[in-house]
């Protein structure tokens, strides 16, 4: 008999099981996750305590280290662009800044080229299109609260990108009329100092010391709070570190100089000395990291409303990154060193482009570490498969990211695509500056396109996954060994260019030596009845391949920076302009409302111009 009822018992055990399992599936599935995407401004990877190469950080950073103890450490992380605005917009709207024209913070800039430079930048709009599906959309949609504290830097403001909550205040990072004094005081108004102690603890403190008021970390902390029964994704955006190098923090400064052996207060003046020896860029680093403190406690401590028996630390996942490379220097002032990565923030080379990253969260392995290329353009799609979160397929198609949740719960070792090919490589595109490059990295290489001087500059990093020449001091594009690799990269690189319907490089009509001829202006006219501008090119040189007219503020109205009137959807934005007679007359309509326009158009020897500006009235 008992031989007869095995079967039955074993059925029994297999039912109840998949019964469970289906049961912890459902709930796992209807778990819904806060997110918070912690992002600091100018850290550099080699800012923070997490990965030491070569000599140690002196700046302090407990907290990031708790973070990187209860989650992850991605040691080869990378930003969207070298610089601010390109990589805000790249992780809002999860789409590379190739992809949607927006590639350094000169928004609304209409660059002429220099005589010595051969091509000259694309025109940048003033803000980020706001018909593009983002995050707060995304989270929206899928019943989550979302908010954004702090930074913005992508034209407009948050509110115009349907945030529920936004606050870009500046919090305790504004300038000083004298850094060497000018600190906060317990009684003070705007800025007053903490009751609490906190680290770091000295001789001098051995119960820590006080902070500054800061309203942006207040603002979060509020934030979270107003949250109640919803999840929510918190964007929280610090203006630290950026310039101005200061602090209204004296006991945190005095700690700073005392541990690099200088006097306190110090003198006035740039700090010159070499290296990562300014003590008033320590303090705005470990000021940061008392705001990251500040939030984590705040997770710790407070039970989660939608899930009882929890702590939001439980059900929360942070994101923790900067949007650029470190800056090194601000005229005579050394701010800090990204030493051995090569240059800084608004440079493509690693020291403008590699930055500290740890993720923690409900799925993540503590104390992990991830040696694999990411970029924070994984963000968007990796917050989707955490949040269970469903977009139309329209939207997830322009994703320039992949999902890492399967890299971060250690499922797996390798970043797959949605047909479950690895990761091969990433790229940048910043056509800015002096030098103006594209760059890819794949497996242990690197390669720039140099578009200035049309050359190309290739260097392996590593070499069987070990150091090899992080610092790019050996240029590889003449050696024959390596000219597999040169065409490879090369030929993904503009593959990847394409893909993204990147912008071309247009030439400067202004270059010395310039080959060819670019069109000239003959004339120009507005039609206040049609408001139709017509701009005509003279039919002795070449004719217009494309023309934009681009929409402007009367030059002659006085317009404060921040007012109302200042932030209208069509400043600064370009439309299509039409081309007749033989592509000699470009025209469009201009709206009622706007004052003045111009056109930007590129000839048909790829010579880009700009009109003047023209009323509109």
């Amino acid at each position: 008999m008992p031989f007869q009822k095995a079967p039955l018992l074993s059925l029994q055990f297999w039912l109840i099981l998949l019964c469970s399992s289906m049961i912890y599936a459902d709930k796992q599935k209807d778990f819904r996750p806060n997110i918070i995407i912690f992002y600091v401004d100018d850290l550099g990877w080699q800012d923070t305590p997490l990965n030491n190469l070569d000599d140690p950080c002196p700046y302090e950073m407990p907290n990031l280290m708790r973070l990187a103890e209860s989650g992850m450490n991605l040691t080869q992380a990378y930003s969207p662009a070298p610089s601010c605005s390109p990589s805000r917009a790249g992780i809002f709207t999860g789409q590379h800044p190739a992809k949607i024209g927006l590639t350094h913070v000169e928004l609304g800039a209409r660059k002429l080229g220099r005589p010595s430079e051969r091509v000259v930048a694309p025109y940048l709009e003033t803000h980020l299109n706001l018909d593009l599906f983002n995050l707060a959309d995304a989270m929206k949609e899928n019943g989550y609260y979302s908010g954004h504290v702090g930074k913005w830097h992508v034209g407009l403001s948050a509110e115009a990108y349907r945030f529920d909550f936004v606050d870009q205040t500046r919090g305790i990072h504004r300038g000083l009329k004298d850094r060497t004094k000018d600190f906060a005081q317990a009684n003070d108004k705007s800025y007053p100092l903490s009751k609490k102690k906190y680290p770091p603890f000295s001789e001098k403190k051995p119960q820590g010391i006080s902070y500054p008021y800061d309203q942006l970390t207040e603002s979060a902390l509020d934030f979270m709070k107003e949250s109640k029964d919803k999840p929510f994704f918190l964007n929280l955006c610090h203006w630290m570190v950026h310039w101005p190098v200061v602090t209204r923090n004296g006991e945190l400064l005095e700690y700073y100089c005392d541990k690099m052996g200088q006097d306190f207060p110090p003198k006035k003046g740039d700090m010159t000395l070499p290296g990562q020896n300014n003590p008033y860029f320590a303090a705005m680093v470990t000021s940061v990291d008392w705001s990251l403190g500040r939030v984590m406690s705040f997770l710790q401590e407070t039970d989660d409303p939608r899930n009882k028996g929890k702590k939001l630390i439980e059900t929360t996942y942070i994101f923790f990154s900067s949007d650029n490379g470190g800056a090194e220097k601000k005229a005579k002032e050394i701010i800090s060193d990204n030493a051995p990565l090569k240059y800084g923030k608004t440079n493509p080379e690693e020291g403008g482009i590699r930055v500290p990253m740890v993720t923690a969260g409900p799925s993540i392995a503590a104390g992990s570490q991830f040696d694999g290329l990411v970029n924070q353009l994984d963000y968007f799609p990796t917050i989707l498969k955490l949040t269970h979160s469903k977009i139309s397929q329209k939207n997830f198609d322009e994703l320039s990211g992949l999902d890492i949740s399967q890299v971060l719960s250690s499922e797996s070792s390798t970043i797959l695509d949605a047909k479950g090919n690895e990761r091969k490589n990433l790229f940048w595109h910043y056509p800015h500056g002096s030098k103006m490059k594209s760059a890819i990295r794949q497996g242990d290489f690197k390669l720039y396109k140099n578009y200035m001087s049309e050359s190309y500059e290739l260097y392996q990093l590593y070499k069987n996954g070990n150091r090899q020449d992080i610092e790019e001091q050996n240029d590889l594009v003449n050696e024959a060994e390596y000219a597999s690799v040169l065409k490879e990269l090369s030929t993904e690189l503009d593959r990847l260019l394409e893909d993204n319907n990147t912008e071309p490089i247009h030439l400067n009509p202004a270059y010395t030596h310039r080959e060819k001829a670019f069109a000239l202006i003959a004339k120009s006219h507005f039609d206040s009845t049609s408001r139709k501008a017509t701009l005509t090119l003279k039919s002795s040189g070449p004719a217009a391949d494309k023309a934009f007219i681009i929409y402007l503020n009367d030059p002659k109205k006085v317009i404060k920076r921040h007012s109302h009137e200042a932030k209208s959807t069509l400043i600064g934005m370009r439309r299509p302009a039409k081309l007749t007679k033989s592509s000699y007359e470009l025209s469009a309509q201009v709206p009622k409302g706007i004052d003045a326009y111009c056109f930007l158009f590129i000839d048909e020897n790829n010579f880009q111009h700009y009109s003047q500006s023209y009323s509109a009235k």
